[in-house]
């Protein structure tokens, strides 16, 4: 069991350099749906929902919609990127039964290099979870504290959906709308 988990694993970092060595980012559209129904399917099935959304809250922002805030108040649309950015973490994080509280240092990414870690940190997830027979091993782990995967589900992945919501709000207050060939139903771009 422990072999197929490396070897699954070495599948997904391979995948993920091969990703990084293209320069294409996952997510311009959805994947096929698989054929089966499991936990593990249709919980990579949110991720991935999440992703193509994510792909296209961010796809084109200038930094003029990155700096844009409402009020005094309110997030910019960077800060929301980078929250989400450390929600696919936290997501990730789950999927690898790595520990939240252990810090990478990745302090001061530009705006590019954090939407495509967050694309990678969630397609590596939603591979691991497809391919999963038991989700419930993915608990999300803040040290001595761990927490069921359905507070993964209500958590990380609902909130940064949340938030992709209110980059595609500020993006069209700060003059730059979301492409309206998108289709989040069909999870491609309308022809």
């Amino acid at each position: 069991m422990m072999q197929k988990t490396h070897l699954t694993l070495l599948i997904f970092i391979f995948g993920i350099m091969l990703s990084f060595s293209q320069d294409k980012l996952p997510y311009y559209e959805i994947p096929d749906a698989p054929e089966n129904y499991t936990a593990g399917t249709v919980a990579a099935r949110a991720v991935d929902g999440l992703g193509f959304r994510y792909y296209w809250a961010t796809e084109g922002l200038r930094q003029a919609d990155l700096d844009f805030k409402p009020n005094a108040n309110a997030r910019s649309s960077m800060e929301t990127v980078e929250h989400i950015y450390n929600l696919s973490k936290i997501i990730v994080n789950s999927t690898l039964k790595k520990d939240n509280n252990e810090n990478d240092d990745e302090a001061g990414l530009s705006f590019n290099d954090m939407r495509k870690a967050t694309l990678v940190n969630l397609k590596t997830a939603a591979d691991i979870l497809r391919n999963s027979e038991d989700i419930s091993q993915y608990k999300l782990i803040f040290g001595e504290r761990e927490f069921p995967f359905w507070n993964q589900i209500n958590g990380p992945i609902e909130d940064a959906v949340w938030h992709c919501g209110q980059i595609v709000l500020l993006r069209r207050s700060s003059g730059n709308p979301f492409n309206s060939k998108v289709s989040v139903f069909n999870g491609k771009l309308r022809e």
